[in-house]
């Protein structure tokens, strides 16, 4: 029976074997517990007729993982002193194709249609790296794949932040983006003792069940993001307060308070109070109130 990569003496002997250091420039916490990534999989709702793309493969722990439970894994690594580790730790394993790119600069749309056209369902799955989370699952949401769902190992307070309810202080222009998109679902904290080495801080898996239409429809998206980003500028500060700051020399006050006025909107209120959809109606009101 061949022992698992992810134990801490095969993990030890594979670093060993190639002399292996750890870029912390790169966010490399390899992960040794087998259970976790059997659960971040099960998660995943993967199936044996399902294709998976892999960000940051490592030395293959997850990614062997997933080449049991799917039918085709397609991974990609950045880091070229592991691809020959991959070919070696991955090498019993038929339905794994591994390529040295930055995932931020691959058309997922082109790799889907070559590598996946036998399967029922494409998933992404990835233990992200702490420093590129965002700019990383913007570029996936914002690519509009057709892909069933994004299971992601980032770290807890992010994670956190993402799946947050309004009103609470986790609530954020972070939150918004991702649920206008997804439907998110923190599914288990993973500690920092299933790394080597281990990270300062706590990790999570966050499953992403994508919507097949936005939450809410906009005038314009990238103007709703600006107006929800602007809500958040100054948590502290109210909503008026923070669009006057924003749409200065752009609209009066008085045309501000109109708008507040026209969605039945208290300015007095703070960015987390608001729901996703309050903030689809406000912010359709300003581009309007901007176009006139």
């Amino acid at each position: 029976m061949r022992k698992s990569i992810a134990t801490p003496s095969t993990t030890n002997k594979i670093v060993q074997k190639y002399n292996l250091t750890l870029k912390k420039s790169l966010g490399q916490n390899f992960i040794i517990d087998e259970n976790i990534l059997i659960n971040m999989i099960k998660t995943s709702e993967i199936a044996k007729d399902s294709g998976v793309i892999e960000i940051g493969p490592g030395i293959g722990a997850l990614t062997e993982q997933l080449a049991i439970a799917a039918k085709k894994v397609v991974a990609y690594e950045i880091d070229e002193r592991l691809l020959p580790v991959l070919e070696d730790t991955l090498s019993p394993y038929q339905n794994i194709e591994i390529f040295h790119e930055d995932i931020l600069n691959v058309n997922l749309h082109q790799t889907i249609k070559k590598h996946f056209s036998g399967v029922s369902n494409v998933h992404i799955v990835a233990n992200l790296p702490y420093y590129v989370t965002t700019p990383i699952l913007f570029a996936l949401l914002e690519a509009d794949l057709p892909i069933t769902s994004i299971t992601i190992m980032i770290q807890k307070e992010v994670a956190e932040r993402m799946a947050a309810n309004p009103g609470s202080k986790e609530y954020g222009s972070l939150t918004i983006a991702v649920q206008y998109y997804t439907v998110p679902k923190l599914v288990m904290e993973v500690p920092k003792t299933v790394f080597t080495p281990a990270p300062k801080v706590t990790s999570a898996v966050l499953h992403l069940v994508k919507r097949k239409e936005p939450l809410v429809q906009v005038e314009d998206e990238k103007y709703f993001f600006s107006i929800v980003k602007a809500s958040f500028a100054h948590r502290r500060k109210t909503l008026r307060n923070n669009m006057i700051s924003f749409l200065k020399n752009r609209l009066s006050k008085e045309e501000i308070d109109e708008v507040f006025a026209e969605v039945d909107i208290d300015s007095r209120r703070r960015g987390e109070s608001l729901s996703i959809q309050e903030y689809a109606s406000l912010a359709n009101a300003f581009y309007k109130a901007e176009a006139r």
